[in-house]
């Protein structure tokens, strides 16, 4: 097997043991609620938490995977990340769940994406858009099949061995992962050369283009739906009647439709362009949040959480991508780790926002319109945007891509 195909491997694994143990983090909300008596806004703060470090901490992530490469990186947050979840089987005061979800489960987060996806586009010049859908497909594999399985584990041996399980096991994956994932040699003419420089816009000449501030705003809107709806999306399922495991059940949707959602746009953004691309995700969002807002019957919320789902998936595929095409690749992961950076302060307030209002109305019905609102102020931002190869920073190598 090529050695590309290895880090796409490696990140594929990456992000399945990650975002797998996030998704199921809300499934603990009921048992936190009935042992400790925890509100759904701390609960949803000490989430929060863990969003923001994973904001901060991915600008320098990102700088560090620009520089050291993936392996290191992503082999020490790994161990962090597997710890942190490990610990959570200790808690039982708000201050420890808050520290570790700020720490080591915020450091964990923190790389799973800059570095996998910034590796995987600096490997495939020309396919990118593809590429990163098929990494990301390892998400939604770990959405589908680990809450299920988690679910499965609390009520057979108890939430306590449960997560230590997990914890555990996320260890030795990511620790196997991290040891595939390379940096690829940077070709300049018919030599190749890793000290020569990637094409592309400096760091510091983004951070004086408009273009880099609209898609930090865009990340900003839309990263707080898909932060807060799969954080609240089982105790809305129960709260609505659902038995745990069908409430589970609700992830795996969203997981099985963001498989549809990666590819299918992952390949149209190589055709179309980020732009074109982004703008299309932000039409399903909002027919998916609209749904959530307006339906309560629960065969109905599993088509609504599809369509949801179907954007959910695209969304993560098309910024890298986009990025690379406005700005190159020689500081593709300090800029990438900043447009995340921005989106998980929204991925930050969101959640906690939402447990405010679900604790003070009993509703989530506000918080899901003031969501899709949002979504419609990112797509008129995405639509502000100008074209690529119109853009001062375009590249050449970003427009060939």
């Amino acid at each position: 097997m090529q050695a590309r195909y290895l880090v796409v491997a490696g990140a594929c694994l990456t992000q399945f043991t990650i975002i797998g143990l996030m998704f199921s983090f809300g499934l603990f909300f009921k048992v936190f609620e009935a042992e400790y008596g925890w509100s759904r806004t701390l609960m949803s703060a000490a989430s929060a938490l863990s969003f923001l470090a994973m904001g901060v901490l991915g600008m320098i992530g990102g700088r560090l995977n620009d520089r050291f490469g993936p392996t290191r990186v992503l082999a020490v947050t790994g161990v962090l990340y597997g710890l942190g979840f490990a610990l959570l089987s200790q808690v039982s005061q708000p201050w420890q769940l808050f520290a570790i979800c700020g720490s080591f489960i915020g450091l964990g987060l923190s790389t799973h994406d800059v570095v996998t996806l910034s590796t995987v586009a600096r490997w495939f010049e020309g396919r990118r858009g593809i590429m990163t859908a098929v990494v990301k497909v390892g998400t939604a594999v770990g959405q589908v099949t680990v809450p299920p399985v988690a679910a499965l584990m609390i009520s057979g041996m108890g939430w306590q061995p449960a997560v230590m399980v997990m914890g555990g096991g996320a260890v030795v994956l990511l620790v196997f992962a991290a040891l595939i994932m390379k940096s690829p040699p940077v070709r300049t003419g018919l030599s190749e050369q890793a000290t020569a420089p990637a094409a592309g816009a400096s760091f510091a000449e983004a951070r004086r283009s408009r273009v880099l501030w609209t898609l930090c705003a865009v990340q900003f809107c839309f990263f707080s739906a898909l932060m807060t709806v799969p954080l609240h999306l089982p105790i809305h399922g129960m709260d609505l009647g659902m038995s745990p495991a069908a409430a589970a059940t609700l992830l795996s949707v969203v997981g099985g439709a963001s498989v549809a959602g990666r590819l299918a746009v992952g390949r149209l953004a190589d055709v179309i362009g980020g732009r074109r691309a982004f703008a299309l995700c932000f039409v399903v969002l909002i027919a998916g949040l609209g749904g959530l807002t307006g339906l309560t019957v629960p065969w109905l919320l599993f088509t609504a959480v599809a369509v949801y789902g179907f954007a959910h998936g695209a969304l993560f595929v098309v910024v890298s991508p986009t990025v690379a095409e406005y700005f190159g690749m020689r500081a593709h992961g300090a800029i990438f780790g900043t447009v995340l950076f921005c989106g998980t302060l929204g991925g930050a307030v969101g959640p906690i926002l939402t447990g405010m209002v679900f604790d003070r109305s009993d509703s989530y019905l506000p918080a899901f319109v003031t969501l899709t609102g949002m979504a419609v102020l990112a797509l008129l931002l995405v639509l502000s945007l100008p074209r690529p190869d119109a853009a001062p920073l375009a590249t050449a190598e970003g427009a060939a891509s």
